[in-house]
């Protein structure tokens, strides 16, 4: 059972940061190809959803910026972080369950490790 709550927890995070670089992509000046990302954007994704998939603490992390493991290379952890602050909060007007979701898990994190 523990696993396939850890399991629907990646696919949740896959999703999320799938969205919020697809928000990001959409609000740069990348090349718009329907709902493809531009070849930049396509790279950090296939590159972040790589670390989600393989995490070894998915079990016990709410999200990457709060683990004690930094498993992104320095260079895409810069990336990751920009494309975040650009997106995360728009997240609320284009997917709110799943920002709200998002932020739920923030606060319950904060609560227990404040």
């Amino acid at each position: 059972m523990k696993g396939q709550v850890v399991e629907k927890k990646r696919r949740q995070e896959c999703r999320t940061v799938e969205e919020i670089i697809h928000l990001y992509c959409r609000g740069h000046h990348h090349e718009r190809q329907g709902k493809r990302l531009c070849p930049e954007c396509q790279e950090l994704a296939d590159y972040a959803l790589e670390r989600i998939r393989h995490c070894p603490r998915m079990a016990e992390k709410t999200f990457c910026s709060v683990c004690p493991i930094h498993c992104y290379a320095p260079e895409r952890r810069r990336q990751i972080l920009r494309v975040m602050r650009y997106g995360g909060w728009r997240m609320l007007f284009h997917h709110p369950l799943m920002a709200l979701h998002h932020m739920c898990l923030s606060w319950q994190w904060h609560r227990k490790h404040g």
